[in-house]
Formats: structure tokens, C-alpha cells, sequence
């Protein structure tokens, strides 16, 4: 049972890995209809506080959602697995890609199919912020600091820690705020 899990986190993620293009952003939509919706491996409820947990960890979102799932779903082993089923295909496409690119870099129709992938990810990266929208609480103060989030992020290039360790601070002194009001 222990292996045909192990396997299973291996192979999801290397699809995920294999037919996810523009990153870990782009993954998020996929990811999490293969281990919410699809495997039940992690509840809908805990989606976004894995996505927010592999935001802030160092490293790309989509390896650090691999291995948070795969390490709470068959521990180290599925860690490992689901991490590298999610590197091992972008790893063996970088290197063909690099190589074939070198021969056809100048040509228009290669440069055009780039410029349609672009459009198709982000179409896929504001599917997952809706996604994820639809999960956020709805405040004047969430509003608020996803608003000065980005503004912060955006135009004044605000390190993105900071920037979650700031909101997470926010969060905790207003719930902190709201308990001592309300005296429990």
C-alpha cells in the first residue's frame, strides 16, 4: 500500500512537473485539483495555507508544495518523491529545450508559440488568484493588506518575505487586538 502511494505522489507530480508551463504559479491550479480535488491527499481548507507555506519558504512555490504534500502524505520518502517527480521533468525539458533553441532562436514561429504560451499562463496564474481569492477572508483589513501587499511588491520591490512576514504580523496583531476586546 506504502509503495503504491509512494509511486502515485511520484508519478502526479511529475505530471504536474511535465505539462505545467510557467512555473510554480501557473502549477497551483493543477496542483490542486491532483491532490484536493482529485486524490483527496489534502482537504480543499488546507489549500491555501499550503500555498502560502510554500511561498514563504525559500525555493520555487511548486517544489515546496511538493514536498509539503508528500512529506504530510508518506513522510521523508514521499518528500522526496513528490519533490522530485515535480524537478525531474522541467530539469530533462530545460536541457532539450536549451539545446534545440540554440538552433532555432531566430526563427519567427518559434518566438511566436512563446508569446502564446506567456498568454496561456497567465490566464492560468489569474485562474489560481481567483481560486484563491474565493478562500481569503473578506475584511476591510484583508483588503487592506492585500492591497498594500502589492503595491509594496509591485512598485517598490519590497521583498516578498518581508512583505509575508509583515501581513502575518498585521494578521496577529489585529486578532490579538480583537481577542483582548472581546475579553477571552
Amino acid at each position: 500500500m506504502r509503495f503504491k502511494t509512494l509511486s502515485r505522489l511520484f508519478f502526479t507530480f511529475m505530471k504536474i512537473g511535465a505539462f505545467t508551463f510557467g512555473g510554480g504559479y501557473a502549477m497551483i491550479p493543477l496542483i490542486q485539483r491532483e491532490i484536493a480535488e482529485k486524490r483527496g491527499w489534502i482537504t480543499e481548507e488546507d489549500i491555501l495555507d499550503i500555498f502560502a507555506i510554500a511561498e514563504s519558504t525559500p525555493g520555487p512555490i511548486a517544489i515546496n508544495a511538493a514536498t509539503f504534500v508528500g512529506l504530510r502524505v508518506c513522510g521523508f520518502a514521499g518528500a522526496f518523491l513528490a519533490t522530485l517527480g515535480v524537478v525531474l521533468p522541467s530539469f530533462v525539458i530545460i536541457g532539450l529545450i536549451a539545446f534545440v533553441l540554440r538552433q532555432f532562436q531566430d526563427i519567427r514561429a518559434v518566438r511566436w508559440a512563446f508569446s502564446g504560451i506567456r498568454a496561456g499562463v497567465l490566464a492560468l496564474i489569474v485562474k489560481a488568484l481567483a481560486s484563491m481569492y474565493g478562500q481569503c477572508p473578506k475584511s476591510g483589513l484583508s483588503y487592506t493588506v492585500m492591497a498594500l501587499a502589492f503595491v509594496a511588491v509591485a512598485f517598490f520591490k519590497v521583498n516578498v518575505l518581508l512583505v509575508i512576514a509583515l501581513c502575518a504580523a498585521a494578521g496577529l496583531a489585529v486578532a490579538m487586538t480583537a481577542e483582548r476586546r472581546s475579553g477571552t
